[in-house]
């Protein structure tokens, strides 16, 4: 590998141990880095999540050692995506993001499986968020951004201790006043309410979809640009929610949507009516879809058609699922 990236061998052994973080690299240097591993045969997955990776070490520093400056924390300075999360997840619990599932080699010698986190820093990455989202709550509409992404990161946090904290911080938010989709506000009611979801509480979720969301142009709107963001279909950089009031859903490929919908409705059973309402909404603004990707299109339907038989989902979701079936067996015949 040395030889091959014209490097010494100390370089490699330093990047692979952290000892030589990556994200101290020069742009050019990285750039080259990443175009000379694809050259190599390095899955594009896993290079593609190598900016996520830093994104999630920067929040994870500044966890642990917050700026002095609130403005200045990375959660308050741009909106983080999936693959950001998932980062910051395998971090905290171990757990592998999903497009890197079964693809890390196995590793040679008495090392880590996983970049897992030492007990104490883990401890002080959430006691220290726990401090950003009590201190957020005091600068107003300003730092809505750095509460509701501080907040949102603390669900992770399972340990017995964190159970109340984490409840009661989420809870105190679960009445807050929805207005127009893809305000601060609305955006912090619906990440709240999943992260409500996460924690085994999906009666929060359920009601934002019925009082917040549905029959609302804005509100269906600011959720769709949402998951476009989070998962990749809209690639531009956003320093707050604010995109997410755009109605005319621009700027971002429904295609790459409706395939991230189709892959987190089986790795995220908790809020398949938060994926059903999506995907109805969806395909309603994007009747063509189907058309588009007909392979996607049989396989999601054969997945629907499992839920509609099997699952356990509201009343709202069985219609709106049966819609979406509707639509995709057409493509079918």
């Amino acid at each position: 590998m040395a030889e091959a990236l014209a490097v010494d061998l100390g370089t490699v052994q330093g990047r692979e141990s952290g000892r030589r973080p990556l994200a101290n690299m020069k742009a050019g240097a990285f750039l080259d880095l990443k175009r000379r591993l694809l050259a190599l045969g390095a899955h594009h997955a896993a290079l593609g999540l190598l900016d996520a990776a830093m994104d999630a070490d920067r929040i994870i520093s500044a966890a642990l050692d917050p700026p002095e400056q609130p403005d200045l924390h990375p959660l308050a300075e741009w909106v983080h995506t999936r693959d950001t999360a998932h980062m910051i997840a395998w971090a905290l619990n171990g757990t592998a993001p999903p497009s890197l599932r079964g693809r890390s080699p196995s590793r040679r010698g008495p090392v880590a499986a996983a970049p897992l986190m030492a007990t104490p820093d883990r401890d002080a990455f959430f006691t220290n968020l726990r401090a950003v989202v009590e201190s957020a709550a005091e600068g107003g509409e300003g730092r809505a951004l750095l509460r509701r992404q501080a907040l949102y990161l603390t669900s992770y946090d399972r340990s017995p201790e964190a159970n109340s904290w984490t409840a009661q911080a989420l809870h105190a938010r679960r009445g807050i006043t929805a207005v127009q989709g893809g305000s601060p506000r609305w955006a912090e009611a619906r990440s709240t309410a999943t992260a409500l979801a996460r924690r085994g509480d999906p009666v929060p979720l359920l009601g934002f979809i019925d009082r917040f969301m549905a029959d609302d142009d804005a509100a269906e709107a600011a959720n769709l640009n949402y998951w476009a963001y989070w998962m990749g279909a809209l690639r531009e950089p956003q320093a707050n929610d604010h995109f997410m009031a755009d109605r005319a859903l621009a700027g971002w490929d429904p295609v790459t949507l409706l395939r991230g919908l189709a892959r987190g409705f089986v790795e995220s059973p908790g809020f398949v009516d938060l994926y059903a309402h999506s995907l109805w909404a969806l395909l309603t603004a994007h009747r063509w879809l189907p058309q588009a990707s007909p392979t996607l299109a049989w396989s999601l339907s054969d997945r629907v058609a499992r839920i509609l038989d099997d699952g356990v989902i509201s009343a709202r979701s069985r219609r709106e699922l049966a819609a979406v079936h509707y639509v995709l067996r057409d493509q079918r015949h």
